[in-house]
């Protein structure tokens, strides 16, 4: 998946829609057995979409919240919001500074006794997600994106349209993490 630079709301949101779009393409494409199975000591499909809905639900919260109690919570941008490319090279830097998901790791889980209806139970879960960032980022003016922040684990405070970057490159980041180690283990 290539994304654009982008850089408005409306821009960032048409890159999200596109970015969800094609990874929940990717995701369904496992059979059922694949979609469970760790890949090799790393975390199987099933539980790369589970991180990315703790992940996105947490984001979806943080857009919610009152405006005030954001500013209380996490105080005024000291800076102007990162571009998109900064702020995906920056979180490969965390990465590669040791930086793991914490709480937003998935709970590890065998082998589901109803695979079938957990598999639906977890993509309806992630599709359900993006529609409710989608919802949740359209009550922000775009104006409005570089006046408040967010907590990001690895990366501190974030402006809002930092944090739109990071969601959208991190469900992305996923895909090709997932990708590359199949790519390997054949």
């Amino acid at each position: 998946m290539t994304i654009e630079m982008p850089r408005s709301r409306d821009e960032i949101l048409a890159a999200l829609d596109r970015v969800h779009a094609e990874s929940a393409r990717y995701w369904t494409s496992f059979s059922t057995p694949t979609f469970f199975a760790p890949i090799e000591s790393a975390w199987s499909p099933a539980d790369n979409i589970r991180h990315l809905n703790k992940s996105i639900r947490a984001v979806t919260r943080g857009l919610q919240k009152r405006r005030f109690v954001l500013r209380l919570l996490f105080g005024r941008p000291q800076e102007a919001s990162r571009p998109y490319d900064q702020l995906r090279d920056d979180y490969h830097r965390a990465l590669e500074q040791g930086g793991q998901a914490g709480t937003f790791a998935p709970t590890l889980r065998g082998f589901p006794a109803n695979a079938e209806a957990e598999r639906a139970r977890i993509l309806r879960a992630h599709a359900a997600n993006v529609c409710d960032i989608d919802d949740a980022a359209r009550a922000w003016p775009d104006a409005l994106l570089d006046q408040y922040r967010l907590p990001h684990p690895l990366l501190g405070k974030l402006t809002i349209r930092e944090m739109l970057f990071f969601t959208l490159y991190h469900s992305q980041h996923h895909v090709d993490v997932v990708r590359r180690r199949l790519a390997q283990k054949h």
